[in-house]
This record gives C-alpha cells, sequence and structure tokens, in this order.
C-alpha cells in the first residue's frame, strides 16, 4: 500500500503494511473473521463429549502431546488470527474460571457466529445481531436459574456433576469408582460456616505412583508423605496420631564461625561425644514426655 502526493511527478511511495498485507473491509472482514474462528471450533468439536476423539499434537520441537483436553489443544495451537485469538482466550479465561468446559465454550461461541452469518446473509446489520445476544444472554441467564439445583451439601447431587466431568476418555471404565473417590474427598474437607459451605481445595492433595492401574486408587482419610523411610523400624501407617510441629533443629547447635577443637586424650574424646549425646537425650525426652508418635520437623534431624 502507498501515499501518493498530489502532483504525480514529485509524488514518493511510502510504504506502510508489509509487502504481501492484504486488506479487508466491511462485509469481507466480518466474514473473514468469522471463517477464522469456525476453523477453531471445528478442529476441537470432535473432541467433545465422553466419545470425544484424541487430537495428537506436534510442536516445533517434534514432541508430541496426545490429548482430548481443549485447554490443552488450545495451548499446544499457534493461533495467529486475531478473531481466532479472542476464541483462545475465552477458553483460558473458562478453564482459569471454572477448570472446565473449554471445549463447549469454543463449540458454543461458534453456533453462535454460524447462527449470526445467516442473519447477516439476510442483511440483518452486525450491530443488531450483538443486541439480540445481549437480550438472549439475559433470558438464558434466567432459564438456567430457574432449573438450576443448589448442590451445595447435597451429596448425591454433587456426585452426578462429578460423574459427567470424569465420563470420558481413558476414565470411561473406572467413572463409579473415581467417582466415589472425589466425592469422598471433597465431603471430608468441606466446611459449613454460618449457613454456608466453603471448600479449601489446597487440603485435597494427589499423589501418583508408577505402575499398578487405575483401580489401585484410593482415598487416604488423613495425611499421605512423599517421604524415603530413614529408618526401617518407622511405621507405614499412624493412626489417632499426636503431632508435634517442629521449627528448630534436633540436632547439636553448631557456632556460626568456624571452630576447631583440639583433643589430646581419648578420655576427653569419649566426655565431648557424651556431652554431644546428652543434649540430643534432652530433646528426644521433652518429645516423649509429651506422648508424640509423630514429629514434622522442618530443620535437620
Amino acid at each position: 500500500m502507498s501515499l501518493r502526493g498530489r502532483t504525480p511527478a514529485t509524488a514518493i511511495p511510502v510504504i506502510i503494511l508489509k509487502e504481501g498485507t492484504t486488506r479487508r473491509r466491511k462485509r469481507d472482514a466480518q466474514l473473514y473473521n468469522i471463517e477464522a474462528a469456525l476453523i477453531v471450533g471445528d478442529i476441537l468439536r470432535t473432541s467433545l463429549g465422553p466419545m470425544g476423539a484424541d487430537k495428537m499434537l506436534v510442536d516445533t520441537f517434534g514432541d508430541v502431546t496426545i490429548t482430548s483436553d481443549g485447554a490443552t489443544i488450545l495451548d499446544e495451537m499457534d493461533v495467529v488470527h486475531p478473531a481466532a485469538k479472542i476464541l483462545v482466550e475465552a477458553a483460558k479465561a473458562q478453564d482459569d474460571e471454572v477448570g472446565d468446559g473449554t471445549t463447549t465454550t469454543v463449540v458454543l461461541a461458534t453456533e453462535l457466529l454460524k447462527k449470526a452469518r445467516e442473519l447477516m446473509d439476510k442483511d440483518v446489520h452486525p450491530t443488531v445481531i450483538a443486541d439480540g445476544y445481549k437480550i438472549a444472554l439475559e433470558e438464558a441467564l434466567k432459564k438456567l436459574q430457574d432449573i438450576s439445583i443448589d448442590i451445595k451439601g447435597n451429596r448425591k447431587g454433587f456426585r452426578k456433576v462429578i460423574s459427567t466431568v470424569v465420563a470420558r476418555g481413558l476414565l470411561e471404565p473406572y467413572k463409579d469408582m473415581i467417582t466415589d473417590i472425589v466425592t469422598d474427598a471433597v465431603f471430608s474437607v468441606v466446611e459449613k460456616r454460618d449457613g454456608r459451605y466453603f471448600l479449601d481445595v489446597d487440603r485435597i492433595k494427589t499423589e501418583k505412583r508408577p505402575g499398578g492401574s487405575v483401580t489401585d486408587s484410593f482415598l487416604v482419610d488423613g495425611i499421605a508423605l512423599d517421604k524415603e523411610f530413614v529408618h526401617p523400624l518407622m511405621p507405614k501407617s499412624v493412626r489417632d496420631a499426636k503431632i508435634a510441629l517442629l521449627g528448630c533443629p534436633l540436632e547439636v547447635e553448631r557456632t556460626e564461625f568456624d571452630e576447631k577443637i583440639i583433643i589430646n586424650d581419648a578420655e576427653a574424646i569419649e566426655n565431648f561425644l557424651e556431652a554431644e549425646e546428652e543434649l540430643l537425650k534432652e530433646m528426644v525426652d521433652k518429645i516423649v514426655k509429651l506422648s508424640v508418635n509423630v514429629v514434622f520437623c522442618q530443620k535437620g534431624i
């Protein structure tokens, strides 16, 4: 594209766009943006639902990702078109807010765009279409409010919601088992205060171990620690635990500067070691007197 002066003899072309750039205006630009967004929707459409197909994604480094999760697919896609990017951002906002429903968001948005294109073919102005969608949104929210069921504290209703989430892909054969585990985990940490229910998801921790199968999964009503045993006599499971939380080390304190002790006879060495052992024994005796059977120490032992 170039700008020319008034006098042809003195006109100097000024390039303001890259070579090969195309310009679309009015209806052509609108339809072009709609088509770009529909391409994203067509990619995710077949991965929707419990029978959704997996997608094989290969990045620029050759790494392969196989998934049917909409959020993962969109993360791996290198979307450049501005209109398509808006759809991607909408799906990411859905994932950040709810944690699910990214594919549904994109598919629903593309269906609305298809209907908008049909109305545009009938010479309906885009502004009128947008205003109509806003009215439809308000009516849809009212309808959803009327038919919604409050599942707070309702174990049966909560289980139905979780069942629809896990009934997809590889988890489909284990739907009931996984649903029960998730439901039990949530209701074990949910709290009711002043008539309202509060759930701190951080109180639910997932530990993964290689080997075995999905059926080996189980819920621990307590705390599972990902630690190696420092002594073979340490128990693998503790019930009715009385726990001590220590912010100090269980060891003989060292000076902040380099120290050097010179001992000239064996008896002095023995006395020195006995003194260190006595200090440690005093620490241990204090814990034993408290009838503690589990100790968490933030520092060295």
